[in-house]
């Protein structure tokens, strides 16, 4: 059994990254529940069971800030990799994450101004909604200053370096550098989770698929080739990727060797030990074309695949659809930015 392949990433990777930091607060529209709230109503002991809470308002109201925090946490897993409770993203994408940001911090606004201009209504129609509890959540209910100030949306952009104090001591970096050592094994962790929801949801036991199924790969692809620096064989995935997306049609559906590709190439994407090995082989010669034809076996959950033709087809019509046309490995174009 070869050995499991090692990610580390060189802590000079910092100067080609960006890290940012979401800071979102949200009304949770709930307050404790207390004894008070049950009157003379006879309670188990605290040791035995404890109050949850109430809602004051409809969760409702308040479900379009969950889904702006939602886009861009989102927004920032499409382009960066999560790093010291942020992200850490390329410094080629910050204008576009920042552009992205203000307007999701703009949709925010005029939402919370939105909720804030028909709080009180909001209020009455809750309770009128709730016939008989009254006087549960009008016990409970803040002022529109209150929740003012507990929605907001902000976030802050910065480099982070080692320190340099001269009277600081060695150790302090270290935990830094562990940090950024680790940043090639989270791309790939992060990689895998999302190949695996995909194969879930879209690729598994199927036998035809739409193009839209391919948007988590292309997603994949603009995360990875603008981290391409972080770690040597995320290009060479890049690469693979590059090839599988270059054989899809761009319209209608994917079937037959096509779809047993994919298939084969979101199993391997699950497996993040198992693309580091491939990265590997592709940086030690393999064609990316090479390595897509080996990812095509009988996959978990998944109907016998149709085999890929062989190179030697007599059609040239119907040869490989993973043949290299041109005879070579594809060149990889990602710039490492010196970092190896």
């Amino acid at each position: 059994m070869p050995p499991v392949l090692s990610t580390t990433t060189d802590i000079s990777a910092l100067k080609h990254l960006t890290a940012i930091r979401l800071d979102v607060n949200i009304w949770s529209a709930r307050k404790k529940l207390t004894p008070a709230d049950f009157g003379t109503m006879e309670l188990p002991p605290e040791k035995l069971a404890s109050l949850g809470s109430k809602k004051v308002c409809n969760p409702e109201d308040l479900r379009i800030f969950a889904t702006l925090k939602g886009r861009a946490i989102a927004l920032l897993d499409r382009h960066g990799v999560r790093f010291l409770g942020g992200w850490a993203i390329p410094e080629s994408s910050t204008q576009a994450v920042i552009d992205a940001l203000e307007a999701i911090v703009a949709d925010f606004t005029t939402a919370k101004q939105a909720f804030l201009d028909r709080y009180d209504e909001a209020i009455r129609q809750w309770v009128s909604n709730n016939p008989g509890w009254e006087p549960l959540i009008a016990g409970s209910l803040v002022s529109v200053d209150t929740v003012r100030a507990r929605l907001g949306f902000a976030w802050q952009m910065f480099k982070i370096a080692l320190p340099r104090s001269k009277g600081c001591k060695t150790d302090a970096a270290r935990p830094l550098v562990d940090a950024v050592k680790g940043l090639g094994q989270t791309l790939f962790d992060e990689v895998a989770r999302v190949a695996d929801e995909a194969w879930h949801k879209t690729f598994a036991g199927k036998l035809e698929v739409s193009c839209k199924a391919i948007s988590p790969l292309r997603g994949l692809r603009l995360k990875l080739a603008g981290l391409s620096f972080v770690e040597p064989r995320v290009a060479s995935v890049v690469d693979l990727l590059d090839a599988a997306l270059d054989q899809v049609p761009d319209r209608g559906p994917i079937a037959g060797a096509n779809l047993v590709m994919l298939q084969g190439l979101v199993c391997l994407l699950r497996d993040p030990a198992a693309v580091v090995e491939h990265g590997q082989k592709i940086i030690d010669g393999q064609a990316p074309e090479a390595a897509l034809r080996s990812l095509v076996a009988v996959m978990p959950d998944t109907p016998a695949p149709m085999p890929l033709r062989d190179d030697d087809s007599s059609d040239a019509d119907d040869a490989a659809p993973f043949a290299d046309q041109a005879g070579e490995p594809a060149a990889s174009h990602l710039d490492s930015l010196g970092l190896w």
